[in-house]
């Protein structure tokens, strides 16, 4: 008993509950563990008992939470309109030098709200709350001011999903860069009223041989990866003295990208990279003017120490390697002399990876502004992954705020009775709320300065994570909470200071309120057609009219099958071939068969699936381009905000770009952009595609009476 009170008290689960009715215990050495990972001694007896004791006496002499949040417009908290009559308050603003003093009145603090005479709504922002309240010592805590919701879409607006490693266009040096994705928004920003292009995670990736193709396990999310650039997009390129060393290794790009696009080959990011790192050495050894100089100093005033220690992770990584744990015992600790002194013997190395840092975020910043100026209402949508790399520069440069052996995954389910370890350090929340959230706002920060919108993939993660210890299976983890409160309030600040929509990935299992809380702030969640019936009475497909308006509905996403290999069931035939089924290949097929034709049947009943066109799966292909036009009407029925399509889906592509529970089985994030023939397709090609025409044709047909235009 005493164990789960000191869990509780420190947001850690004893139980959970994998489906509705189904509740599943914790193993007591988890619960340890994981308090141990929180910095709690909880290994015997004696140690729970002086825990507990420490933990419940500080809650009663608290007088406030350790963050507070005062939503703009709102009544005031219950902690604030609790305090005792004639209770100080000072407010030091983040952003201001002089505090803010308050004054609770002696017959108690009106709980109307900000309009009491008493409360002076401090400016937006993350502050510092100290209280003192008669015969009580000074407390202080963290203050954050948030408006009520983020930033919503202008209007109703669609817009495309890629990967963006998988565009190619003819400049491209074997993947996909931040000029293609300007390039892309330009072209269906003008051309076909496109609204927004959401990519994959751009975060730095952790080298290594062979690097990791995955964009959702990176080194640094608060950083970018340089080797999305457009090298020829640099303003220095024009001016390498002997351009002869730059021509060939820009001639050994378009081999790579003839190799991709013509010769079968997959993507190669580490050979595209040793290309490129060349090529910018080169590049980087040309003076800056004295405008872009002046530029380059503005950045890295900016950016700050973040910036320092992001660059010297990587200086120190070209000679230690990519994991810092293996690094020599005096260079693992960020502020430790040795590191001091590395930092002074690799300033040119330090130098030149905050070039690149500052290059990259120019051509971000050139895509967001080239969406723009298309008329695109939104423009470029980043994407957010759930984690990073335990071994990676964000892990080192903050320690603090990671728990140390411990990973995050999901629980066992009735999808995958085993669970998920998916290999990132987690958060500590009592460390981010200690910090005043700082870690979690520069990093906000970092991926919102260039973006129209934010994804947050697994946007539950802001209220909970299954935490596994290591050495251990998911099983045996268990759900650590976050002030789920303070961590909506600071996204939504961010993300108005920002100006951007914020899109959260709710996908699988979600706790009860959370969908609510998050659309009660703006945060649009993510609905996937498939996924979308009636969980909660027939099981049938869910009618249009019925999803929500506060979404992104799409038919398809990186980790799913396409539209046409989901309607010709292609996508169980590949699990089959890879040996990943449970049950007889027929038995799958029929259940398979049996969803689709359910869907179908509701898109003929509603008639956008004209001519009584023939069930997808037999021969030929105009059936399923048919189908997969029709599933796209049906996403316009909606009231979604926003309706994405996959980018593969306008030319039939077949292939997953991630096929979940391969490793080495399937080339996932290697895969360019092809046909339904598989053969890769460019992004001039792409432009010129009657197939894709025809797709967007049905975005810009006449609405039934009643439903609304799209741009």
């Amino acid at each position: 008993m005493g164990l789960s009170r000191l869990a509780a008290l420190h947001g850690v689960a004893t139980s959970f509950s994998p489906s509705a009715g189904v509740t599943g215990s914790v193993p007591e050495t988890t619960v340890v563990a994981v308090l141990g990972a929180l910095g709690v001694d909880a290994t015997t007896p004696e140690a729970v008992r002086d825990a507990l004791a420490a933990a419940e006496s500080a809650a009663r002499n608290r007088l406030l939470p350790d963050t507070l949040v005062v939503w703009s417009g709102e009544p005031l908290p219950p902690a604030l309109t609790g305090l005792p009559p004639g209770t100080e308050l000072t407010v030091r603003p983040e952003e201001s030098d002089e505090p803010v003093l308050l004054r609770v009145p002696t017959g108690g603090p009106d709980p109307a709200g900000p309009g009491s005479a008493w409360w002076t709504e401090p400016p937006f922002g993350v502050h510092r709350l100290t209280v003192r309240a008669p015969g009580r010592g000074a407390q202080d805590c963290t203050l954050v001011v948030a408006p009520d919701r983020a930033p919503q879409p202008p209007a109703r607006t669609h817009g495309f999903l890629v990967q963006l490693y998988s565009l190619l266009s003819a400049r491209s040096w074997g993947m996909g860069d931040l000029g293609d994705l300007a390039d892309l928004a330009s072209w269906s920003g003008r051309r076909l009223g496109a609204g927004f292009v959401q990519v994959n995670p751009l975060h730095a990736a952790l080298p290594g041989d062979p690097t990791d193709p995955s964009p959702y396990r990176p080194s640094s999310r608060r950083f970018p990866d340089p080797v999305h650039l457009r090298v020829e997009s640099v303003p220095e390129y024009g001016h390498v003295p002997d351009p002869v060393d730059l021509d060939a290794l820009r001639r050994k790009g378009a081999e790579l990208r003839e190799a991709v696009l013509d010769k079968g080959a997959l993507i190669d990011r580490d050979a595209v990279w040793a290309l490129k790192r060349q090529a910018l050495d080169l590049i980087l050894a040309v003076p800056l003017t004295p405008g872009r100089h002046a530029d380059y100093c503005d950045f890295l005033a900016a950016q700050g120490r973040a910036l320092e220690d992001h660059a010297l992770w990587c200086a120190l990584a070209e000679v230690h390697g990519p994991d810092w744990h293996d690094w020599p015992e005096e260079l693992r600790d960020p502020r430790s002399d040795a590191t001091a002194r590395a930092r002074a013997e690799l300033l040119d190395r330090v130098d030149h990876h905050c070039r690149l840092a500052w290059l990259t975020a120019g051509q971000l910043a050139d895509a967001q502004r080239a969406a723009r100026e298309a008329g695109m209402p939104v423009g470029v949508v980043h994407d957010l992954a759930v984690g990073v790399h335990p071994g990676g520069a964000d892990t080192w440069a903050q320690q603090d705020a990671f728990a140390h052996g411990m990973s995050v995954g999901a629980p066992p389910d009735a999808f995958n009775a085993r669970g998920q370890d998916w290999g990132l350090p987690p958060w500590r929340p009592d460390a981010l709320a200690a910090s005043g959230y700082a870690p979690y706002r520069g990093l906000l920060r970092g991926v919102l300065a260039h973006a129209g919108a934010l994804r947050i993939d697994h946007v539950m993660g802001l209220f909970r994570l299954w935490w596994v210890p290591e050495g251990r299976p998911p099983t045996e983890g268990t759900y650590v909470s976050h002030d789920a409160e303070a961590m909506l309030a600071v996204l939504v600040l961010e993300a108005h200071r920002a100006g951007t929509v914020v899109v959260g990935e709710d996908l699988g299992t979600v706790e009860p309120g959370v969908r609510e809380a998050l659309a009660r702030r703006g945060v649009l969640g993510t609905s996937v057609l498939w996924f979308e019936r009636d969980w909660a009475g027939d099981g049938r497909p869910l009618a249009p009219e019925r999803w929500r308006r506060d979404c992104l509905a799409t038919a398809t996403t990186h980790d799913l099958p396409s539209t046409a290999a989901r309607l010709t069931g292609d996508h169980v035939a590949l699990r089959h071939r890879l040996g990943l089924l449970t049950r007889p290949l027929d038995e799958e097929l029929r259940e398979d068969g049996a969803d689709t034709a359910e869907w179908l049947a509701l898109l003929t009943r509603l008639g956008l699936l004209p001519g009584g066109a023939a069930l997808p799966g037999a021969e030929g292909g105009a059936d399923e381009e048919a189908a997969v036009q029709a599933v796209h009407r049906f996403l316009l029925r909606t009231p979604a905000r926003m309706t994405g399509i996959w980018l593969p889906d306008t030319v039939g592509d077949r292939r997953p770009q991630n096929l979940p529970g391969t490793w080495d089985q399937y080339p996932n994030w290697r895969l360019p952009v092809a046909d339904a023939e598989g053969v890769p397709v460019t992004l001039e090609q792409l432009a010129a595609s009657p197939r894709l025409h025809r797709l967007m044709d049905v975005l810009r047909a006449p609405r039934e009476p009643g439903e609304a235009r799209l741009p």
